[in-house]
């Protein structure tokens, strides 16, 4: 393999890394937004635990059959 050949090569292998990187950097991202919108679904359910507006299951009355 001569010295072009193995340039070619390298930069080859650089580039699928950097779209490697480039996918990772679109998952995280999604990630984010997902886990921001998770938070603010938590927030604003653990509000309405505390203000009672909505109970915990454990403490729902359960209806006889």
């Amino acid at each position: 393999m001569d010295l072009e050949d193995r340039l070619i090569e390298i930069e080859t292998a650089l580039a699928n890394l950097e779209k490697t990187v480039d996918d990772l950097n679109e998952v995280i991202v999604r990630q984010d937004k997902e886990i921001e919108a998770l938070k603010k679904s938590h927030k604003y359910i653990a509000e309405l635990v505390e203000a009672e507006v909505v109970k915990p299951l454990s403490e729902e009355t359960r209806s006889e059959e």
